[in-house]
């Protein structure tokens, strides 16, 4: 397995990240993880553009795109994979023992893995904590994923496969790696990014594509909602079938079935939309 790391590729297991980067010591870091087809990445574009986002909200140097668009081509032709995981993480770099981040400059990592399509339903829950819509890190793409991976483990215990939150307000916000999509009286709607939501990828097609409206909706729309889905780039347009036990029953809904068409159809054609 080859792996990106500032600047040559190298063997995964030569690359090496100090123990003291400021990615792994508190988690100021950015990343960006891309569906590749084929040994191509999909929306890569867009994806670079939301990952120098993130790093001007955490306020950390942009990352150089030449540099990591090379870097994705050199991962992904040293490991031709059928449906691959890209992943683009990029820290503070070797730092002190502390939230102060040192001078030495950023840490860049793009390493690719094998994944498999996802099934075409999921069960998702609920989960008691929030997402803090006001919040320094709202918004952005850190690899502070702490709350994810305890809601998540949530999620696997009571046999779902995502968990989504609420915000401060009890508005619906987001699951711990997906965007969440509704149907009410036949419309598509989705949380606002004021919601404190991520501005997902796959979510900003799906708008744009099918005409779903951004509404502000409260979290307990999960208790009534005629179709649900998730969004996110390795689930694309995934259907929920069940949410807290609540079963939906055709899941997918016909809203839901015609979204996942267009977006398989539109995702096709064009690798780079």
């Amino acid at each position: 397995m080859k792996i990106w790391l500032d600047g040559a590729l190298r063997d995964a297991n030569s690359a090496r990240v100090s123990v003291f980067d400021h990615g792994f010591t508190v988690g100021d870091g950015v990343f960006e993880t891309i569906k590749a087809v084929d040994g191509r990445p999909f929306a890569l574009t867009r994806h670079l553009d939301r990952l120098a986002r993130s790093a001007r909200g955490l306020g950390l140097p942009e990352p150089d795109r030449d540099e990591v668009r090379r870097a994705c081509t050199a991962v992904l032709e040293a490991e031709p994979v059928p449906l691959g995981r890209l992943r683009i993480t990029y820290t503070g770099g070797l730092s002190p023992l502390g939230s102060d981040r040192g001078t030495t400059g950023p840490t860049l990592v793009v390493a690719v893995g094998a994944t498999h399509r996802r099934p075409d339903t999921t069960a998702t829950v609920t989960v008691p904590w929030t997402r803090n819509e006001r919040g320094a890190l709202a918004g952005l793409k850190s690899t502070s994923y702490g709350e994810n991976v305890v809601a998540l483990a949530r999620a696997a215990e009571q046999g779902a496969t995502e968990a989504l939150f609420a915000n401060t307000v009890g508005a619906l916000c987001e699951g711990t790696g997906s965007n969440v999509f509704v149907v009410l009286d036949g419309e598509l709607h989705t949380p606002p990014l004021a919601s404190g939501c991520l501005a997902g990828i796959t979510r900003a097609l799906v708008l744009e594509w099918t005409g779903a409206r951004e509404t502000d909706l409260p979290y307990d729309v999960l208790d009534r909602a005629e179709e649900v889905f998730l969004t996110s780039t390795l689930r694309d347009v995934q259907a929920v079938h069940t949410v807290d036990g609540r079963q939906l029953p055709g899941a997918p809904g016909p809203v839901t079935a015609k979204a996942m068409r267009i977006f398989d159809e539109r995702a096709g054609s064009d690798l780079d939309p």
